[in-house]
């Protein structure tokens, strides 16, 4: 009699083997970086030659789809359909990195050549985000195999090759190929796990937009000797308007981008999430941030507004003259019920009624913010069919404290979403020396095997969403 040990065993046998390792080696060598543009071939070839036949050998069939958006890489989807009847999974992945940045990896080690050292495994993509579509991979197969060649649901894939430059198309294309997509939940694996040793499930993410501020008073600079004391000056100006947009302790002085109350689930959720105090973790600053509220409800149930980068004159090489113009990049990370599309309005409202109505404002580009009701069956399922492989509670986040594009499987193809990240905090994404832990991969290969084949143990009592 097959049980969901078997596969579990298979997953643990994937990774003692080597086999599991020998895949991602296969997958790192391929030099994904979409930005690149001098990687447009490799960017189709690893799906052709690498993520296509790897889903045709366990019974998917799969197509590549040119990008709606011209110029942009190609998609990937595939399917396995076992019976309409059952419920179906829609697993995504993206296979294309930053830069590789040869030349600055420790050890002198290659980007682009999977190696291990000390239970780190290092190689570009390795974390973000081969390595986390390969265990799922990997998963899948492993229930394959012990089930006897069944999943006991149906699976669709989505593989795209440009999340690294902002998923061009990600959203036209999904809009358009909803049929195609359709399905009853997302599951999928991203961003990292809350720590290392914590298995984690995250329910969304915090949409981001961000803005400049300019301003511009005059065509040149005029010495601060003569002119100082007569002359506004930008840079004080900026500096001033800044803070009657966010505080000097990191409060939100705008109330059209403060969210509304932290729901009860969600503030139960994040009751037991401790963040910082790995070591490589910068300290937490006390005092900082929204009153009343503790770290993890202000990183995954609030808003923040950062300043990512402001200046004037030449910092590098000042002089004593009072500059003409300044510039600040602002970020607003918010979650969900935020009205994020006001943006625009709400700052220069703010700035107005503070004597700042000449700062220019820019229309921010809007990734939304997402969330699925951590109460949902399918979370239940993952929370349960994880604590029961690993021995331990994951932690739930509602959302994750960054961004992913869980707004167009959310939003667009209307799908509840449940993302199972096999990564850790201090793992080098988009730097030098990424990396994944070999215990985290071990244990991930384990857990989501558990998963896959849990779906398919209860499909018949599994949410379906309707038709149409």
């Amino acid at each position: 009699m097959t049980t969901m040990a078997s596969a579990v065993e298979l997953a643990s046998a994937a990774f003692e083997s080597g086999s599991f390792a020998r895949d991602l080696a296969r997958r790192v060598a391929y030099r994904t970086e979409s930005q690149n543009s001098a990687q447009a071939d490799v960017l189709r070839a690893y799906l052709a030659d690498e993520i296509g036949p790897s889903l045709a050998a366990m019974g998917f069939s799969h197509r590549l789809h040119d990008n709606p958006v011209a110029g942009a890489p190609p998609l990937l989807t595939a399917e396995r359909i076992e019976d309409p009847a059952l419920p179906t999974v829609l697993v995504y992945g993206h296979g294309d990195v930053v830069r590789g940045h040869e030349g600055q990896w420790a050890e002198g080690r290659d980007p682009w050549t999977l190696t291990a050292a000390a239970q780190r495994w290092y190689g570009r993509g390795s974390a973000d985000n081969k390595g986390q579509h390969s265990i799922n991979l990997t998963a899948l197969g492993c229930v394959l195999a012990a089930r006897g060649g069944r999943l006991g649901f149906n699976a669709k894939w989505l593989v795209e090759m440009g999340e690294e430059t902002g998923s061009p198309g990600l959203a036209e294309f999904c809009a358009l190929q909803r049929e195609l997509l359709g399905a009853d939940v997302l599951i999928a694996s991203d961003g990292p796990r809350l720590r290392a040793e914590r298995p984690t499930v995250f329910l969304g993410s915090r949409g981001v937009a961000n803005f400049d501020l300019t301003l511009t008073l005059r065509a040149g600079g005029h010495h601060s000797g003569n002119w100082g004391g007569l002359l506004r000056n930008p840079g004080t100006v900026m500096a001033s308007a800044i803070a009657c947009l966010v505080d000097g302790q990191g409060r939100i002085l705008v109330e059209g981008l403060r969210p509304p109350p932290i729901p009860p689930a969600v503030r139960d959720a994040l009751a037991d999430i401790e963040l910082g105090g790995g070591a490589d973790d910068p300290v937490i600053a006390g005092g900082w941030g929204e009153p009343g509220l503790t770290p993890a409800e202000r990183v995954f149930g609030w808003n923040t507004i950062e300043v990512l980068a402001m200046g004037c004159g030449n910092p590098a090489q000042p002089v004593n003259a009072i500059p003409p113009a300044a510039r600040a990049t602002l970020q607003l990370r918010f979650v969900v019920g935020t009205d994020a599309q006001q943006l625009r309005a709400h700052v220069l409202a703010q700035l107005a009624r503070h004597g700042f109505a000449d700062i220019e404002v820019s229309e921010p580009v809007i990734m939304a913010a997402t969330r699925l009701d951590p109460d949902n069956a399918w979370v239940r399922l993952a929370l349960d069919s994880i604590a029961r492989c690993t021995g331990q509670k994951p932690a739930l986040l509602p959302n994750l404290g960054g961004s992913l594009p869980n707004d167009v499987f959310a939003d667009i193809l209307g799908l509840p979403t449940v993302w199972v990240p096999h990564s850790y905090p201090a793992c080098s994404q988009h730097a030098p020396n990424e990396h994944l832990l070999a215990p985290v991969v071990r244990e991930g290969l384990r857990m989501m095997a558990a998963l896959f084949w849990d779906i398919g143990e209860q499909a018949a009592a599994l949410p379906r969403r309707p038709k149409g």
